[in-house]
């Protein structure tokens, strides 16, 4: 279901709602960010500018193709900075925007569409571009289902993940405290997957917890070692993670014949994901090995930005300033 928030002129129905997060403030984020760019003195350009009472509409321009993210936001921005201001979108999150199309406009006092154009801007084109690569790996993937990892900006992880849903793709973990993720590290700590295993089974007992509980693997050995662990009764485990079984080869390609007999090894006992060497070019390759999820890194820490601007409408402000004796 998506949440409602409220605007001037009514409500509007957020088409893809932020992740669930316990302690994330996304309202706090928005202050941050607008004190940031404010500082001790605010906007000075615009207050040695543009006078209190003049009114502006500008306008929002792709300026490339992609999938547009960031419209709650920029929502979000916009009612902090100047509640009276009157947005209107003729697209929603989610949706394809084409080079040269305006798709959204917003109304009010000039002072303060100038003061959130840049938080909005850096907003929408981060979430836009995360948006755009994952529905294109979406669609290259299926009917494998594209994840992404804590490889977000630090700070900007809840946007990051909300942007990757917007683009078609799935949440992993939120952050350490959501699910039990085993990685090398701990197994190395803990002595070897059947004692992480087990160490985590008597921790989720003790605590009464019910979460997810996905074991990390880098070779058919060690897959073969969770299943053991498993059909012992040494512990729960829901999901494998398939970890650097996908090798670029001289030509480019990609050999994914030891991700295929993981994935046959496991033979749905558990939820398969694949890590590693994951790209736009790849991710089909990856995908027709029959692996429950893909999750890629490089959607949240190698982000390129979609070209969004906002512009002023420039015959509107002409025909302003003369009406009030400016020009």
């Amino acid at each position: 279901m998506g949440t409602t928030e409220t605007r001037p002129g009514g409500s509007r129905k957020l088409s893809i709602p932020p992740p669930v997060h316990p302690t994330y403030d996304l309202q706090q984020l928005i202050r941050l960010a607008l004190a940031e760019d404010a500082g001790d003195r605010g906007d000075i350009t615009c207050l040695a500018t543009i006078g209190p009472e003049i009114q502006a509409q500008a306008q929002f321009l792709a300026k490339e193709d992609g999938v547009v993210g960031g419209i709650a936001m920029a929502d979000l921005v916009f009612s902090e900075v100047d509640s009276s201001l009157q947005v209107e979108w003729e697209v929603k999150d989610g949706d394809m925007v084409t080079k040269g199309l305006h798709f959204g406009t917003v109304s009010g006092s000039a002072r303060s569409i100038l003061i959130a154009e840049r938080v909005v801007l850096n907003f929408m084109q981060r979430m836009s571009g995360i948006a755009t690569v994952t529905k294109a790996m979406v669609e290259a993937a299926n009917p494998s289902r594209i994840l992404e990892t804590r490889k977000t900006a630090p700070g900007l992880r809840l946007i990051d993940k909300w942007a990757v849903l917007i683009g078609g793709g799935e949440n992993h973990r939120m952050g350490l405290y959501d699910m039990v993720l085993v990685k090398d590290n701990h197994i190395a700590v803990a002595g070897g997957i059947p004692q992480a295993i087990a160490a985590v089974d008597a921790y989720l007992k003790q605590e009464n917890l019910d979460v997810g509980v996905e074991i990390e693997t880098r070779t058919l050995e060690e897959v073969q070692e969770v299943i053991s662990c498993i059909e012992r009764g040494v512990g729960r485990v829901t999901r494998v993670l398939l970890d650097n079984m996908v090798v670029r080869m001289p030509n480019g390609d990609v050999d994914v014949s030891m991700l295929q007999s993981a994935v046959d090894l496991v033979n749905s006992r558990f939820e398969t994901e694949a890590s590693g060497n994951v790209t736009i070019e790849t991710v089909g390759r990856i995908g027709s090995t029959g692996v429950t999820y893909i999750s890629s890194g490089a959607l949240t820490h190698s982000v390129k930005a979609l070209d969004i601007s906002l512009n002023v409408d420039t015959e509107l402000a002409v025909a302003v300033a003369k009406r009030t004796n400016r020009a």
